[in-house]
């Protein structure tokens, strides 16, 4: 039998009880909500328009039990669920929340921190923590964490507006099946608003064998950011340095992926070769440097390393964060070898004079992703760390 396709609508409310409910859930690999508030209004005055607004995509998924998946319309499921609790993430409400709270408790700044939802990176499953419905969930916010918004709603309207859905029924109760055809689903819908990026995208590959998410988007790593809250790859480090590892050096890492969007088929093979789904002799064998599936015990090392080493989390270019990390991942993870902390400044101060050397040729500068200019900055970090390791 073929999966299954159902059609139909539900009024705004029932969305909203779906939700609150717990009824359909957003996959792991659903990227934030990345709506502004003019865009929140905008879609609930094309309600109030009767405009068309595209349908939502639901999947059926069952493992220990039976999920419903939101595969496309996590944005405007997320905005009507806000302006019925007529609250919205504001990044500056965020952020000057921190910094007043922070002048009065400079002591207390990570628990202060703890307390608040991170808008920076949310999802609406953030307000579900904190109750089932209205009252709870409003009762629980912390004062200062989210923008008080009305956009004049009411019961009436939410009962009497309705949004459509397709439904997707796989024929198959194969967990890593259902898996990977929600990735494939996933990556061939034609998201309106906002496009996703390269990396969001791929996200949804990780889940082709849902153990390994975690592989290759740790939580500890999504700390570092470049220029404004713009996560790093971790796959990206992953993926050149398995190259690196199987070819003892940098000099044919990528060769034939330049041009637009080369790299992306580059990280592609790479996520392909340790899920399973496809061979590739052009890294280093999970299994050889992983026994047992066992990355944890890298991955920590990794952690505390970079801790020990006071390794900066935000980077103002990615010269500046190839350098610190190309070297400290590939020492730990790659070479199962220990960096010495107690020479940290001494490091520091040779990443540092690296990167001023490196930025001194504008070349550099204008075309960092050029691959001669990856390369070495992957040759110069591991041999920088390698003088350190223990």
């Amino acid at each position: 039998m073929d999966n299954k396709v159902y059609y139909g609508e539900y009024s705004l409310k029932h969305w909203i009880d779906l939700i609150l409910k717990g009824n359909i859930v957003l996959p792991p690999y659903q990227r934030y909500f990345v709506w502004d508030e003019d865009k929140v209004q905008k879609i609930i005055e094309a309600f109030k328009k009767r405009q068309f607004v595209p349908p939502i995509i639901i999947g059926a998924y069952k493992e220990n039990n039976n999920q419903n998946l939101i595969l496309d319309g996590q944005q405007r499921l997320t905005s009507i669920l806000l302006a019925y609790l007529g609250l919205f993430p504001d990044p500056k409400i965020y952020k000057a929340t921190i910094d007043k709270m922070s002048d009065e408790n400079d002591d207390e700044t990570d628990d202060i921190k703890d307390e608040l939802d991170n808008v920076l990176s949310w999802k609406f499953d953030e307000l579900l923590k904190k109750g089932k419905n209205k009252t709870d969930i409003l009762k629980n916010i912390v004062v200062g964490n989210y923008k008080i918004i009305d956009l004049r709603i009411d019961d009436n309207f939410l009962e009497k507006t309705f949004l459509g859905f397709s439904y997707l029924v796989p024929n198959t109760a194969d967990t890593m099946q259902q898996q990977q055809y929600y990735s494939t689903v996933f990556r061939s819908i034609n998201i309106g608003g906002k496009p996703l990026t390269p990396q969001e995208s791929r996200e949804s590959l990780y889940f082709f064998n849902k153990d390994m998410a975690q592989f290759f988007n740790p939580d500890f790593f999504k700390i570092f950011t470049i220029k404004i809250n713009e996560k790093l790859d971790f796959v990206r480090y992953l993926s050149l340095l398995s190259q690196y590892k199987k070819n003892n050096n940098a000099n044919k890492i990528a060769k034939y992926f330049s041009g637009k969007g080369k790299m992306e088929e580059y990280y592609e093979e790479f996520i392909y070769s340790i899920v399973g789904e496809k061979n590739s002799t052009m890294f280093v064998n999970f299994d050889e440097i992983f026994s047992d599936n066992n990355y944890d015990l890298h991955f920590n090392l990794l952690k505390n390393s970079a801790d020990l080493l006071d390794i900066p989390k935000q980077y103002s270019s990615i010269i500046d964060s190839d350098i610190f990390l190309f070297g400290l991942i590939y020492q730990i993870v790659f070479e199962n070898k220990t960096i010495d902390d107690t020479k940290k400044d001494e490091i520091k101060r040779l990443l540092d004079s690296k990167i001023i050397e490196l930025k001194r040729d504008t070349s550099h500068t204008k075309s960092p992703a050029a691959l001669k200019y990856l390369r070495n900055r992957i040759n110069t970090s591991i041999e920088i760390y390698k003088q350190y390791t223990i």
